[in-house]
């Protein structure tokens, strides 16, 4: 409900301030959700480009959408990553027309480039549905379980809704298991190693904390390490540190 995007959610964050003499650490996971579907999915071009450490939005901006220059790049990258993370929600044709602002043909156009692009996510979003068919759930890669008793159901918009949050629950569930083992990591590290900096919240691939200045260079040193050991993927998980007065200026 602060969005960063916006001026007005930019100028609420700077009212979030630390004690006098403390720093606002901000660590944020990059990506988190869509370096766990390339794991679940083992989709080749996503697992190289993130074990290149490339630019996944970019990649998809000159292979899905043909950008061939850098002012191409630039323009196509934004709806590049409307689109992949789009798709790990499983949005349909509809959906990705009115959040990209394209007719509904082009966009199912660009679904169909994308999951010709990548292989991988197609096949995974064809068999997840089936799964959950013949086992009445689906889990996270931590063996955490949802189940969907709608899976069968006769409506089709009933049906349809129960097969795209099946495609979505080991993606979106597994980052938050991710993120729930990072904070207990964290915390243990921080009592540790007897520093004084604390975890103060948690917002979705987040963690902000609060600690002395004097010790800002050794606890990003210590969230960094234990953020990015949380979980063991076929990818690197990447978590970005920013320092600050307030909430806005630690992003």
């Amino acid at each position: 409900n602060i969005p960063v995007r916006t001026e007005l959610g930019q100028q609420i964050r700077k009212a979030f301030i630390p004690e006098p003499g403390n720093k606002l650490i901000s660590a944020d996971y990059s990506q988190l959700e869509l370096r766990i579907l390339a794991h679940i999915t083992q989709d080749p071009r996503m697992l190289e480009a993130y074990k290149n450490n490339e630019d996944i939005h970019s990649q998809t901006a000159r292979l899905v959408f043909g950008a061939t220059d850098e002012k191409e790049l630039k323009e196509k990258r934004r709806l590049a990553k409307i689109v992949n993370f789009g798709i790990a929600y499983a949005v349909e044709a509809f959906g990705l027309s009115q959040r990209v602002g394209i007719s509904r043909s082009e966009a199912k156009q660009v679904i169909a480039d994308y999951f010709a692009t990548y292989k991988g996510i197609r096949d995974y979003m064809d068999r997840t549905p089936l799964e959950a068919r013949e086992k009445g759930y689906i889990a996270s890669l931590f063996g955490r379980r949802r189940y969907f008793a709608s899976i069968n159901d006769r409506n089709f918009a009933v049906r349809s809704r129960a097969e795209r949050e099946a495609i979505n629950m080991p993606i979106q569930g597994t980052a938050s298991d991710i993120v729930k083992i990072a904070m207990i990591r964290v915390a243990k590290a921080l009592d540790t190693e007897k520093l004084e900096t604390r975890m103060i919240m948690q917002v979705h691939d987040e963690l902000l904390f609060e600690g002395p200045e004097s010790e800002v260079a050794a606890a990003k040193t210590l969230i960094k390490r234990e953020m990015e050991a949380a979980a063991t993927l076929d990818v690197p998980l990447v978590v970005e540190i920013g320092v600050g007065d307030n909430w806005m200026d630690a992003k």
